[in-house]
């Protein structure tokens, strides 16, 4: 299992991310090495990565980009950070896509994601290479399945900490994507349009949210529309800290990447599969998803400020029904038991 935990160290839900892949796979009986490529690592590079393996057990191996990995029956090889060279020796080499759109839009345009030298191509966009999404598929098919959850790790709480909608983010990650005339950009592309919503709805949401100092003018209109922002690391730079918050929650506030929602991918977001594994309602902005997901209890979704209100409103009239359809509907759709063995079931078999 290739994916990033360490190159950039204390983000525990981009950990959390690997981990449920691997303790996944693990649960159903396989022996899993957690790889990452990182030339010249870090000393908070290698902490972080042998405090994650050994807090979980897990075998792990930083790898140089010019290793090569033989002895396994199948890597699941997230972006394709391990390069065709380190997987050749591998029969069955699945391309992992947890970033739908961006991924192949770039590929698109000439900027390597590392797909070459896979057998099978997997995607978290549910509308990949569906009639509805004209996200390019390369000349790929695309296998589609849902972020998986390790339900084991995520029993949910009565604490609930905090009486606020939360969610953890990155106000920018990387390129934005211009396609016919339209951006695909980033989460403050959605937030811009969500600025006023705390101070519409009356009720508290905490963004656990990392932020450049120099985006002055959302800092100030996020605030200025009721935001409340804390520090990402502090909550939840590690997979355990990551996790006490969201359980420590009242509910998500799932803002998309607004490429996501422009592209109609239907990507869901991993995060939110955590809310759900631990009994906390979640009302996210729809990317396309709704397609394929149930929605309406436990899980509900917006498109506007004036819709997400409505789903507030209903959360909060009802809480208990949707943190128990919430666990419901993680428990069906998101267990990772069920969703890894259907994803092997048509990749290695």
């Amino acid at each position: 299992m290739a994916g990033m935990v360490a190159r950039n160290p204390n983000q525990g839900g981009a950990t959390w991310a690997v981990l449920q892949y691997v303790l996944g796979l693990r649960r159903l009986g396989h022996k899993v090495l957690l790889a990452e490529p990182i030339d010249n690592p870090s000393w908070d590079s290698i902490t972080y990565f042998d405090d994650v393996c050994s807090a979980f057990g897990v075998d792990g191996q930083i790898v140089s980009p010019k290793d090569e990995l033989a002895g396994f029956d199948a890597v699941l090889n997230i972006s394709g950070m391990l390069p065709p060279t380190t997987i050749a020796p591998i029969p069955t080499r699945i391309y992992m896509d947890l970033d739908p759109a961006f991924n192949q839009l770039w590929q698109a345009d000439g900027i390597d994601r590392g797909m070459d030298g896979h057998t099978h191509f997997v995607t978290v966009g549910q509308a990949i290479g569906q009639e509805m999404c004209d996200v390019p598929t390369l000349s790929r098919t695309w296998i589609h399945t849902l972020p998986p959850v390790v339900l084991e790790n995520w029993k949910p709480t009565e604490a609930v900490k905090t009486d606020a909608f939360t969610t953890v983010a990155n106000l920018r990650s990387y390129g934005s994507i211009q396609r016919h005339g339209v951006l695909l950009g980033q989460k403050v592309h959605s937030l811009r349009r969500l600025v006023n919503l705390p101070r519409r709805s009356g009720e508290d949401f905490v963004l656990a949210m990392s932020v450049h100092p120099d985006e002055r003018d959302d800092l100030a209109a996020l605030e200025a529309g009721g935001w409340k922002l804390t520090d990402p690391e502090t909550v939840a730079g590690t997979p355990f800290r990551y996790r006490d918050f969201i359980r420590g929650s009242r509910a998500e506030i799932g803002v998309a990447k607004s490429g996501y929602v422009v592209s109609r991918c239907g990507w869901f977001s991993d995060r939110s599969a955590c809310y759900l594994a631990s009994g906390r309602p979640v009302v996210a902005q729809d990317t396309g998803f709704s397609r394929f997901i149930p929605t309406g209890v436990g899980l509900l979704t917006f498109d506007d400020e004036d819709s997400a209100i409505e789903a507030i409103e209903e959360v909060v009239r009802d809480y208990d029904r949707h943190a128990r359809c919430a666990l419901e509907l993680a428990i069906e759709h998101f267990d990772s038991d069920r969703v890894l063995t259907s994803l092997l079931d048509r990749t290695c078999r």
